[in-house]
């Protein structure tokens, strides 16, 4: 007895384990996949349909099937591990009947043979009778126990078994169903990346066609490169009545390109008392300055034949001579070794040829004589170099009190220019801090460069000044090509024909495609204010105020499109620019 009712313990332990620890059913979580597959189809059946599937929005239906998949993978582990543990149960019922048959035959032979008659009559004291009496109700009783329990058991087994089958086959029809949603979503994200790469490659095609035209525009401004090419300076527009008020005009610090040397800050530096070498180390860096470089090289200069290299450098005319008498003898000695490395590089020590104007470096039929071929004299043989080769030392007249990179300019980068203030202070907080302590500023070199309004219209004196409408056409053209990139082939400036053969929207087409799309569009703007970054030398934000109220773009973005709208040629024509308004 004491063995079976150990017998009993254990298999009534084993039963509660395994009913108490199998993985809970899932049938809920089941129904509730189901319910997404459900939304989720048709949610892919209208991307499907939609003319213009966004990537984002299908990639956001990829993560909830993946989600849902994980889900899967996570029941299926479920459902293996009920397998296991009713398995287990089997197993330990397979262990339980020899108990089981033991204990319906002793149940049985123990009715039979226990009767409380016979019990009193074999027993002559009270006492015993008692004891044996509630020892066969006890015995009795466990025997029922133990056939309810396996009963119970096997019929639970049973239910779970059945339960387990039920979702064993709704998993299965649960995979194929997102199998084929899968691959319908794949096919649906490879469509809408392929449209959205056409759309891609369309808008770069335009932005290329754009950026063509605003550099054919800003090449029609005749802006000097050099200081000495006799260009003539900017008309400053301030003063100027344009014959219409209220007015605003864009002011640029500086002039391209702002990489390398700038002709004026040099000639500021050196009135400073800087040397030549100095000031090339302020603008340019990475590079060694060899003093005895080979002088038998010949540049060919296109139209004007072979010449030695120093020979070459006398006949240039990048720098005006009087500067040498004016305290910038040690800005042309700068100049004289950066026009040097820069031709041996242009020109792959004298195996290519160089151009004669200011693109390239400006040739004059003479040699220019007095200072400058005095500086040439002194730093004969002197190259900046890299590596044992010229660096391409470009400069330009007018970097407007800052130093660029060649690669923050949009150039191949390099590793002898750099990002730099060219200033007195690097404390620089405001457009006054910039013109007190600019090198090429009013304060030092006083480039007529340093800040000015570029382009012009004769019906307007001449001047740059721009009408209030004029300026919220502008901010209008943003605000639709914001919201609409294939509206920008419509954008151009409307005073010429489309430059490829388009349409190009005016001023009232422009406002009339905004409304259509719920936007606000300005009639006149009434304030315009930068916020400039005076660490790097561009304007970070614009701000704008008109009869729709206020609205901000990044300084690049408004340039760009200020660049390609703006009537007549009138431009921005740096990352540093100021609003005048009269």
């Amino acid at each position: 007895m004491k063995r079976l009712i150990f017998l009993l313990f254990l298999f009534v332990f084993l039963f509660s384990f395994i009913t108490l620890f199998a993985p809970k059913i899932l049938s809920d979580e089941l129904d509730d996949i189901n319910k997404q597959i459900n939304d989720l189809t048709s949610a892919l059946n209208m991307s499907i349909k939609a003319t213009r599937p966004l990537e984002s929005e299908l990639n956001s239906l990829q993560k909830r099937i993946n989600d849902i998949k994980n889900r899967v993978l996570e029941i299926e582990s479920d459902v293996a591990e009920k397998r296991k543990n009713i398995d287990k149960g089997y197993k330990d019922l397979t262990k339980q009947e020899e108990i089981l048959n033991r204990t319906i035959r002793d149940y049985y032979i123990r009715s039979h043979y226990d009767s409380p008659l016979a019990t009193f009559f074999s027993f002559q004291s009270a006492s015993e009778i008692t004891q044996i009496l509630a020892y066969q109700k006890a015995a009795a009783d466990q025997d029922k126990a133990i056939i309810t329990n396996i009963a119970i058991t096997i019929s639970d087994l049973e239910e779970k078994k059945k339960t387990l089958e039920i979702e064993q086959t709704r998993l299965a029809q649960l995979k194929t169903t997102l199998d084929e949603q899968s691959k319908k979503l794949d096919e649906v994200v490879s469509g809408a990346k392929a449209y959205q790469q056409k759309l891609s490659s369309q808008i770069a095609q335009l932005s290329a066609k754009q950026q063509d035209i605003i550099s054919q525009r800003l090449a029609s401004l005749g802006i000097p490169r050099s200081a000495g090419a006799g260009v003539p300076a900017c008309i400053d527009d301030r003063e100027k009545d344009p014959g219409f008020s209220p007015r605003l005009a864009f002011f640029t610090y500086g002039v391209p390109n702002r990489v390398g040397l700038s002709q004026y800050g040099a000639f500021g530096r050196s009135r400073a008392g800087q040397n030549a070498e100095d000031i090339l180390r302020t603008y340019y860096t990475n590079y060694e300055l060899k003093k005895d470089y080979s002088q038998d090289i010949s540049i060919n200069v296109d139209g004007f034949g072979s010449f030695k290299i120093e020979d070459y450098l006398k006949h240039l005319g990048e720098m005006p001579e009087s500067w040498g008498n004016e305290g910038g003898f040690e800005a042309q000695k700068a100049q004289a070794i950066a026009a040097r490395s820069y031709a041996l590089a242009y020109t792959n020590n004298g195996s290519g040829t160089i151009c004669p104007t200011d693109r390239c470096q400006v040739f004059l039929a003479n040699e220019k004589g007095g200072k400058w071929n005095e500086a040439v004299e002194i730093t004969k043989g002197w190259v900046m170099i890299e590596g044992g080769n010229p660096i391409k030392a470009w400069y330009s007249s007018t970097h407007g009190g800052y130093i660029k990179s060649s690669g923050d300019i949009g150039w191949n980068g390099t590793s002898f220019t750099k990002n730099a203030k060219d200033t007195t202070s690097d404390s620089i907080n405001s457009f006054d801090d910039l013109r007190n302590n600019a090198y090429d500023g009013p304060s030092h070199a006083n480039s007529p460069w340093f800040y000015c309004d570029w382009g012009s219209r004769n019906q307007y004196n001449k001047t740059a000044w721009l009408k209030p409408d004029e300026v919220a056409d502008i901010v209008n053209i943003i605000l639709l090509a914001r919201v609409d990139s294939s509206a920008k082939d419509h954008l151009y400036q409307t005073d010429k024909p489309h430059p490829y053969g388009g349409e190009v929207w005016d001023a009232n087409r422009v406002k009339q495609e905004l409304l259509s799309r719920n936007i606000t569009p300005y009639n006149n703007v009434s304030d315009v204010s930068v916020s400039p970054d005076f660490g790097s030398g561009k304007i970070s934000t614009i701000n704008l105020s008109g009869d729709a109220g206020s609205t901000s773009f990044n300084g690049s973005e408004f340039k760009d499109w200020f660049n390609l709208r703006a009537p007549a040629n009138i431009q921005i024509v740096g990352p540093l620019y100021n609003v005048e308004r009269r």
